[in-house]
């Protein structure tokens, strides 16, 4: 199990660029449930190599899934992939935005929906949004990343 461990967090580790020994966290967590590490490296790494997204994006949206996750590592790992691959301090700072956005949508919608209670389903929301009305990636990028983390978050 362990060598398996191993070698998924060493195949994340590469397909970020990150040069270290590793995560002691993130070596920790995979060993006690190896599902989480093969989760995260799939996503990770699948973000990293979509057709129809150039470098930059591809390195913004596996950035929003570090982040999404909490994973310091490769949250450093992405940041400089990301501005190797032209992201400019902006794109970068707003996709923590956009992470930070569908977390507080994610879990304000959800226990609105279980919830059931006319109070709840008719109070506005007050989430404000303003970095959704005109984003420096562009809509379409940031719907599409919105995506993604609504995803990852169920």
């Amino acid at each position: 199990m362990t060598t398996q461990v191993n070698e998924t967090l060493q195949s994340l580790y590469d397909a970020v660029g990150y040069k270290s020994e590793g995560s002691l966290a993130l070596q920790q967590i995979a060993n006690k449930d190896m599902r989480y590490a093969k989760d995260l490296k799939i996503n990770i790494t699948n973000s990293l190599k979509y057709e129809n997204l150039n470098e930059k994006e591809s390195a913004l949206l596996a950035l929003s899934v570090a982040i999404n996750e909490k994973t310091n590592v490769l949250i450093e790992s992405l940041t400089d992939l990301a501005k190797q691959s032209g992201a400019s301090e902006e794109e970068i700072l707003e996709t923590y935005s956009c992470v930070s956005l569908l977390n507080v949508n994610n879990v304000f919608y959800r226990f609105r929906h279980f919830n059931k209670k006319e109070f709840y389903s008719t109070t506005p929301a007050g989430i404000k949004m303003t970095i959704m009305g005109n984003p420096i990636m562009g809509k379409e990028f940031f719907e599409l990343m919105s995506l993604a983390i609504s995803a990852l978050n169920g």
